[in-house]
């Protein structure tokens, strides 16, 4: 097996944006971490109103303007609509728990 020996300039251009994409995975999850805060507290508020855990209007709004934003933002929409799903999803899940301990 050779190793390949890279530039130190690419070398430097390389850690400089894996640094970037770091600092930006970190901001992602405390961001993901702030978000599952508030949807705790739907979850107790929806759970001690007897409401249903899931909200498909609520939902397919949400996907409408996150979809917006991506495309704006010049992400896949369809990208951003399967990573809300996924959120909104477990969200959900947390509300089903919420409410059968209520």
């Amino acid at each position: 097996m050779t190793m390949t020996t890279i530039d130190p300039s690419v070398q430097a251009e390389l850690s400089r944006l894996r640094d970037s994409i770091d600092n930006i995975d970190a901001a992602v999850v405390h961001m993901l971490a702030e978000r599952f805060k508030c949807t705790q507290q739907v979850g107790h508020l929806k759970a001690e109103h007897k409401l249903p855990p899931a909200d498909p209007s609520r939902e397919a709004d949400q996907i409408a303007r996150l979809r917006s934003l991506a495309e704006n933002a010049k992400l896949d929409p369809a990208f951003a609509e399967k990573l809300l799903g996924f959120i909104i999803a477990e969200v959900i899940r947390h509300h089903e728990t919420i409410a059968k301990s209520a």
